[in-house]
């Protein structure tokens, strides 16, 4: 329990961090990785690099201080956040060097106005809100070592990779051993560590596992990104040296994304490689569910659309399902109208792709009159804030 000083003093906070929360934390993340480099073999370096982790962490503190005298109010977004956490390795010997680089980085972007009363109020909140996530951190590595899991990271052999359109190739892991991997829900990913060559630091990156249940193994799907951006890294390196045979480290399935279990209508509405969870999702109905279930998948053309034939087969096998594949280069996009049309009452509703894409489609669902409860989706990445 916070003192009533500290939490006043965290209060008055908020107009402060609402202007230069980004600033603080992209001198955190700086501050940070000078001091401790070896972090890098934890954090991805794409996502440092285009700003969005330090954005993202600015929305948390920004949460953090506006919700200060009921905490309780932030948990969704903490489990969210301790679900990546878990999944990259996060311990709780890494909170303190966090909690130290905070600190400093408010004294360094705020100057004079960070007094000692303001400093020692933000030590005493994140030792609480430290707290919270270490514990919750601690159930979810505990349940990763149920069933056949194991804590961090395990090598995984690469027993096959298959191509799913120009951009897209599947990987499958299983246990060097052969022994079953943890089952998973669908919508969950995995973490996989990496060692690519002429780079310093390890490189983890998580994947969404694009097939209904681990019978098979696990399966990742990567879009091979462009390799003169930041991210193309990891995806160049999967799709042109990782071979059949080799070992990678890769981390029990995570995530709060996944199908819930529903007697109402079903709507998933996927962009780009956005396809991957909701593949996973709709694979896992049974093939006499008596849910109408919609699918709309949007690409840029035939040529680098993904599993298109697995989804249509897998809606063909249902009682009550349809299929549309909209593709931009054909000036077929998704509109209003359609969601209108492909969106049942009380649907439930599945969107993953692209933030820009989810934006506009989220923004129309809302218009054609579906609830924010109705409405489940998925970033790529940090937890960044949607504007709807």
């Amino acid at each position: 329990m916070l003192k009533q000083e500290t939490v006043q003093i965290i209060k008055a906070t908020v107009p402060v961090l609402e202007v230069h929360g980004v600033a603080i934390t992209k001198t955190f993340y700086k501050n940070m990785f000078q001091k401790h480099p070896e972090l890098l073999n934890i954090f991805n370096h794409t996502n440092q690099e285009k700003g969005r982790q330090q954005t993202a962490l600015a929305n948390t503190v920004y949460a953090a201080a506006v919700h200060i005298e009921n905490l309780g109010a932030i948990l969704p977004a903490v489990r969210l956040i301790a679900h990546k956490h878990r999944s990259l390795g996060i311990l709780p010997e890494h909170y303190p060097i966090v909690g130290e680089n905070l600190l400093q980085a408010i004294k360094e972007v705020l100057g004079d106005a960070a007094t000692d009363d303001i400093i020692n109020a933000w030590a005493e909140a994140y030792g609480v809100i430290a707290d919270i996530f270490i514990q919750v951190e601690e159930d979810l590595y505990q349940k990763s070592e149920e069933n056949g899991g194991w804590r961090l990271f395990k090598p995984l052999k690469v027993v096959k990779k298959e191509v799913e359109s120009e951009l897209v190739t599947s990987i499958y892991f299983e246990n060097e051993d052969g022994s079953p991997l943890p089952t998973y829900q669908p919508g969950q990913y995995i973490s996989i560590r990496v060692k690519v060559p002429n780079e310093e630091y390890l490189m983890t990156r998580q994947y969404t596992l694009s097939y209904a249940n681990a019978e098979e193994g696990y399966r990742i799907s990567v879009k091979r990104e462009d390799e003169q951006t930041p991210n193309g890294k990891v995806s160049n390196f999967i799709h042109d040296t990782l071979q059949v045979g080799d070992i990678v480290d890769v981390s029990v399935p995570a995530g709060l994304f996944v199908l819930e279990e529903t007697s109402a209508p079903i709507t998933f509405i996927s962009g780009g490689i956005g396809v991957t969870p909701l593949n996973s999702m709709l694979q896992s109905l049974a093939d006499d569910a008596t849910n109408e279930v919609n699918f709309i998948q949007c690409a840029r053309n035939e040529k680098v659309v993904a599993f298109s034939d697995e989804i249509q087969e897998k809606i063909n096998a249902l009682p009550n399902a349809s299929y549309t594949a909209l593709y931009s280069d054909e000036d077929k996009l998704i509109t209003k109208e359609l969601l209108a049309e492909k969106v049942a009452d009380n649907a439930d509703v599945y969107v993953c792709g692209p933030v820009g894409f989810m934006e506009a489609v989220i923004k129309n669902l809302h218009e054609i009159g579906v609830a924010d409860e109705k409405i489940h989706y998925e970033f790529f990445g940090p937890a960044m804030q949607l504007a709807k």
